[in-house]
Order: C-alpha cells, then structure tokens, then sequence
C-alpha cells in the first residue's frame, strides 16, 4: 500500500506540474514552437545524465541499451514522445489550441481502455462511474469542437501508448527515460544546428533568455520521472483517471491567468469530468482507508 500512495502521489504531482505548464511555456514565447521544441530535447538529456551521474546509474543505463528488445522498446517510445511534443506544437502554431486542449480530455480514456482491454485490469463500480461520467462530459466537449478532431486523436493515442509501453518496460524509470531522450536528441541537435547556422536561433541571443529555455529540461524530466514511476506501480487504469488533473487545471490557468471565454458547452462538459474527479478521489480515499483499518 506504501507504494500504491507513493504512486498516486507521483502521479498527481506530474499531472499537476502539466496543467501548470502553459503559464512557462508563455514565458517563453520570445522562441519559436519548434526551438523549444528542440532545446527541450536537448536539456532534457542533459538533466538525464546529470541525475545518472549522480545516482551512479550510467553504467547500468548502458547495459540496459546493449539489450536489443529494450533498445528498440525505448526507441519507440521516444518516437511516440517526439510525436506527442511534435503535434502539441504544431497544433499551437496554426492555432489549433482548443483542438490540441481535446486531446488532453480524451488521453485518459484511451490509457484506461489499454488498461482494462490489454492487461486486463478491473475496475471498481465507483472508478466505473468517474470514467462514465468522464465519457460523457469528453463527448460533449468533442460534439462542440463540430468537426473530426484529427490532433486531439493524435496526441490521445500517441501519449496512451507511450504509457502503455512505460507499465509494460520492466527496467528503471531514469535509465529508461535517459535513453528515450539520447533517441529524441538526434531531431533536436539537427534542428538548433540549423537555426544556429542561419542566425535564427533566440538561443545564445541573450543570456537570460538562453539561461531560462535552459530550463526546458528540468521542467521535462521532472514531471516525466514522476510520471514514469507512477506507471510502475500504479495499475494503468488509475493512473489514467488522474489524468484528468492535467486538462482540470490548464482549464483553471486559461479562465483565471489568461482570462479565456467560457462557453456554456465547455462548462457543461467540464461539470462531468469534474464530477468524475470527484468520484475519483473519494474512492481513493476509500479504498486506503480500508486497507489501513485491515492492518489495524
């Protein structure tokens, strides 16, 4: 049970961490998408190897890739990571926002259906009901949008397959995610040599500024090492429903920091998926408390 709480925790300070992105990511909008996309690509292995050296886990991490199965593994995932990035962007820059916004409420539906459908995960009546409600209040939103939402599927099946991927991988959540990130270097390294041979590049123009997207792979590797260790220990099922913290609070930043309008369907499904949170935590809450007063 003691590792069950510490997954949830890890997984609820992940989702937390996401939803609380879009605030950094406005602060960096002297650079293109595709820069940041790139630079956090960049740091982001740099943070890795960092924290391997630190922890003594590079030897390791280089046997782990003398493994052809795992290497081709890790390889996939970090293609799907890459995608995942990749579409959020792209969708940002031809602003289609409130589409790429979709794909983060239809995510937890696709990670709980691997869940129950290939590892053959059980649900209890109450999580049934979150996810019902949860359903409903995504359909709705996905009525509103008026049109097939092709990004939102793309980054739905894309991170619900990554995270499939991640609970299936039986190997240490740092070593794994430093070898996704020595794959996801080669399109990052190729695209910043670019800016930087044209003179394109905000990286290197100021210090404060190159010192700050810097950052971009702290604010990466953080959530992602929380997110991984979630996945190893938490059934796939639960962590997807907590992926409705994510959408729940870039909700909250866009209407209270960024003063977007509200329309009445969006409030409308959102009032089911936050029934569905709500449900969600009181079975949690439930379910440790019986195990506690089993023990005692």
């Amino acid at each position: 049970m003691k590792s069950n709480r510490l997954g949830i925790a890890y997984g609820v300070g992940a989702y937390v961490i996401w939803g609380s992105l879009p605030i950094y990511w406005r602060w960096l909008e002297q650079a293109t998408a595709f820069e940041i996309l790139a630079n956090r690509g960049i740091w982001s292995l740099v943070v890795c190897v960092i924290f391997l050296a630190f922890q003594r886990q590079l030897r390791s991490t280089f046997t782990l890739m003398r493994n052809s199965k795992t290497f081709f593994t890790l390889a996939l995932s970090s293609f799907l990571l890459t995608l995942n990035w990749g579409i959020y962007i792209w969708a940002v820059s031809v602003d289609r926002v409130v589409e790429a916004s979709l794909g983060y409420y239809m995510t937890p539906l696709v990670v709980v259906f691997f869940g129950v459908f290939v590892l053959k995960e059980k649900l209890r009546t109450t999580q049934k009901l979150s996810l019902g409600l949860a359903a409903i209040g995504v359909a709705i939103l996905t009525f509103a949008f008026g049109q097939l939402p092709l990004v939102a599927f793309g980054l739905a099946l894309s991170w619900g397959t990554y995270s499939l991927i991640k609970k299936r991988l039986d190997a240490g959540s740092l070593e794994t995610l430093s070898v996704e990130m020595l794959f996801a270097l080669i399109p990052s390294g190729i695209y910043m040599f670019y800016l930087m041979s044209n003179n394109q590049a905000e990286f290197g123009s100021e210090l404060w500024f190159s010192l700050i997207i810097m950052t971009t792979g702290l604010v990466t590797i953080v959530p992602l090492l929380m997110f991984n260790s979630a996945a190893t220990t938490l059934p796939l099922t639960l962590l997807g429903l907590l992926g409705y913290i994510n959408p729940t609070i870039m909700f909250l930043v866009g209407f209270i920091v960024f003063h977007e309008p509200l329309t009445f369907s969006k409030i409308f499904g959102f009032v089911f998926i936050w029934g569905a949170l709500i449900l969600l935590g009181i079975d949690m809450y439930r379910s440790g408390r019986s195990i506690d007063q089993s023990k005692g």
